[in-house]
């Protein structure tokens, strides 16, 4: 293990952007990043990472660590949401994909930057030198469509439905922006460009928790997401679903008096309780956090913690068989929650609302749940998925301004809804 201490080097998007900047000039993959509360840091950024797809049963199958600080390397990926939409379409992208880094420029919370090496290897010349040659932040170059409202909805009104007939008690309805690259190009390594400048730009605007960034030749990942899926370090482990949103001018303490709210985080945060008891020791599973309202772009937020103990040994394939997909993007009870929105939903979320992170052999695994999440594929196309937990009191009219609050700082929503050039784009 090797660790250097690298100094003030910027912010974490600047950082990201003179590497990727320096990997690219060189015909390096590109990098991947977590940027946010990852591990402990604001960011984690490994300056090039081969992202290629994988089986669905391979990610972050590494050991668990759980020493000190350092983070120093691991594999970084991510798995999408496994469910099929009314159109039945297969996936836009691959359903996992991931690859290993052995090192990594990590920021800690004081805004110092180290350079750490599981093999124990110098810092490369080449990131050195990026490091040192800025690069000027680019405008994001996405023009994004209208979502369907009517369809969503239809799909509200179908879930009120099942509630009052006993089906679910709470379901998670889903929407989707459809964008395309401006100029896109048949070379995917350009339209990942038009990605990672989507990525930096919504990143240096919102300050997302729990943001991270992939991408490879099948396209890229851009995720601005609050929420922490799982974390687990050694036999600990814990999950912090969110339910309940607010829009940012809103009062927060509304949001913690709201009967609905409330009822909507509760039954996701049985639902995690009752995921985690799967593979936990028995009696470990308990609720250190319940109802804290915290700010994430746009809105406010009603989140819980849920934590348990697993046996050591346990390997992550068996902790995501128990927990995925993650609980506050399903329904209670989950299994009967997805079939249902696989009829109310048009199209396959994808990469949306499943997760991406990074497993460190000695940090441990942490993995967000993939909201806010724009998926962008090797011909041009992007997909930013939003929705809400629907409830017996859901109001289909609020549930829409919800998805609308929610997408709002990442896509001109009054712009698409008035520039002649907005209009449905086709999701491929």
């Amino acid at each position: 293990m090797r660790i250097e201490r690298l100094g003030g080097l910027g912010s974490a998007p600047a950082v990201l952007r003179a590497v990727a900047d320096a990997a690219r000039r060189r015909g390096l993959p590109p990098p991947a990043a977590l940027i946010g509360e990852w591990f402990g840091s604001d960011a984690v950024i490994a300056p090039s990472v081969a992202v290629t797809p994988v089986g669905t049963s391979e990610v972050f199958d590494v050991p668990p660590g759980a020493s000190g600080d350092a983070v120093g390397g691991g594999w970084f990926g991510y798995l999408s949401y496994p469910d099929a939409g009314a159109d039945g379409r297969g996936p836009r992208i691959p359903e996992a994909a991931g690859g290993w880094s052995d090192c990594v420029l990590r920021q800690d919370s004081d805004g110092q930057w180290w350079y750490e090496s599981l093999s124990g290897a110098k810092l490369p010349g080449w990131v050195s030198e990026g490091l040192r040659e800025p690069v000027a932040p680019r405008a994001s170059a996405v023009t994004w469509g209208v979502a369907d409202r009517q369809a969503h909805h239809r799909g509200v009104l179908s879930c009120l439905e099942a509630i009052a007939a006993g089906e679910v008690y709470q379901a998670c309805v889903c929407t989707q922006f459809a964008g395309r690259v401006d100029g896109a190009a048949p070379a995917a390594t350009s339209n990942t460009g038009a990605a990672m400048d989507f990525f930096a730009d919504a990143v240096a605007r919102t300050s997302p928790a729990r943001a991270a960034y992939l991408a490879g030749d099948w396209g890229a990942v851009a995720s601005l997401s609050p929420e922490l899926f799982l974390r687990r370090r050694g036999d600990a482990v814990a999950s912090s679903p969110i339910k309940g949103t607010l829009p940012r001018h809103a009062d927060p303490a509304a949001l913690r008096a709201s009967v609905k709210d409330v009822a909507e985080n509760i039954m996701i945060v049985d639902l995690v309780r009752n995921d985690l008891g799967r593979v936990a020791v028995t009696g470990s599973v308990s609720v250190p956090e319940l109802l804290v309202v915290r700010p994430a772009p746009g809105v406010w937020h009603l989140v819980s913690t849920v934590t348990a103990c697993v046996d050591v040994d346990l390997p992550m394939a068996a902790v995501l068989d128990a927990t995925f997909p993650p609980a506050s993007v399903t329904g209670t009870p989950k299994l009967r929650a997805r079939q249902l929105l696989r009829g109310w939903e048009p199209h396959r979320r994808g990469v949306y609302c499943g997760t991406v992170g990074l497993a460190s052999p000695i940090a441990g695994c942490e993995l967000n749940v993939a909201i806010r999440t724009v998926e962008f594929d090797g011909r041009g196309n992007a997909v930013l998925g939003v929705g809400g937990g629907i409830t017996a009191d859901s109001d289909p009219d609020r549930e829409w301004d919800e998805c609308l609050h929610k997408a709002a700082p990442f896509i001109d929503i009054a712009g698409s809804a008035t520039n002649p050039r907005a209009h449905p784009i086709p999701i491929a």
